[in-house]
């Protein structure tokens, strides 16, 4: 004779097995969909620049991978008179990747480093890669050279962090050099149609463009220093400059439109009176929309049509 009672009890047993199993497959199938959606979906990069120009570099190297805060981007204001907010420490705080200029330009950056210390975050300091120290002319964005160093170096350092999508930033790395190629080798036409012609300049933030540029930039270089950190030129300097302009020495002024002073502003007035072609050049970004090549781009097409204006070509 069946014993139903037997029967029932192999059948729920069976029956709590198989739903055991099954719940079982749909654990391991939400783990797995979870973890595919966080492996493609991954948070961003979060990385900090201390002026705009880096910003604008390795926001493009990373495209929709990094999230980019550029600290010092006022084109109306002295990059080197910055003062760090409170904003600015807790941007440091939850980074990723912080880019400084270093070489004293801005110190404000180090600060915030020592107070906000990360064993996981990296840094890279432009004056330290280039071999820079303080004292040294900060203006590194102006050197093309030194630019594409610092854009690999960028490139290196988010594989580093991100790996996973090194194609990525290979390709973007790709893009970005044709860009950039465009205003250095404008840069290059400049040096073989008028090199060795006398410039001026009232900062040294024209120095390495004028050398690259193989233009040969006169003005008395401590009235250029003094200016750029903010200090009165050497008495004997302004009256150096003051003798070339009247004499018609420079071909060309480029003048700091961010680093305004009487004395700068005197100068330029005697490069206009005597006719000799003026132009502005911004220590950040101009706009501040804009890509960094096409910042540099329009600031080299301003030297190459002062320069035609003088009528110096070779």
């Amino acid at each position: 004779m069946i014993n139903i009672c037997t029967m029932k009890n192999r059948t729920n047993k069976y029956t709590l097995g198989l739903s055991l199993a099954l719940l079982l497959v749909i654990i391991l199938f939400a783990v797995l969909i979870s973890s595919n959606t966080k492996k493609s979906h991954s948070t961003p990069l979060k990385i900090v620049a201390a002026e705009n120009f880096w910003g604008s570099l390795v926001s493009q190297l990373g495209g929709n991978k990094v999230k980019v805060r550029s600290i010092v981007s006022d084109p109306n204001a002295d990059p080197h008179e910055y003062e760090s907010s409170s904003v600015d420490a807790r941007s440091y705080a939850s980074s990723d990747y912080v880019i400084e200029n270093g070489a004293g330009y801005d110190s404000w950056s180090d600060k915030l480093l020592s107070a906000n210390s990360s064993t996981s975050r990296k840094v890279l300091n432009v004056a330290a890669l280039l071999g820079k120290k303080d004292g040294d002319n900060p203006h590194f964005w102006y050197n093309p050279a030194y630019v594409n160093k610092v854009v690999k170096s960028m490139e290196s350092d988010l594989i580093s962090l991100d790996a996973k999508d090194k194609s990525y930033f290979e390709n973007n790395y790709n893009n970005l050099r044709r860009g950039l190629a465009v205003y250095q080798d404008r840069i290059n036409v400049i040096k073989h149609q008028y090199s060795g012609v006398k410039v001026a300049a009232t900062e040294d933030i024209f120095k390495y463009l004028a050398d690259a540029a193989g233009l040969n930039l006169i003005s008395p270089a401590p009235f250029m220093q003094a200016i750029s950190e903010g200090n009165d030129p050497p008495t004997d300097s302004v009256t150096t400059f003051e003798q070339q302009i009247n004499a018609n020495l420079p071909k060309l002024l480029v003048y700091n439109t961010q680093t305004i002073t009487p004395i700068t502003v005197n100068i330029k007035k005697m490069a206009v009176a005597n006719n000799i072609p003026v132009i502005g050049i911004s220590e950040t970004i101009l706009p501040a929309s804009a890509r960094f090549q096409d910042w540099m781009n329009s600031e080299i097409i301003l030297l190459q049509d002062g320069l035609a204006v003088s009528n110096v070509g070779h």
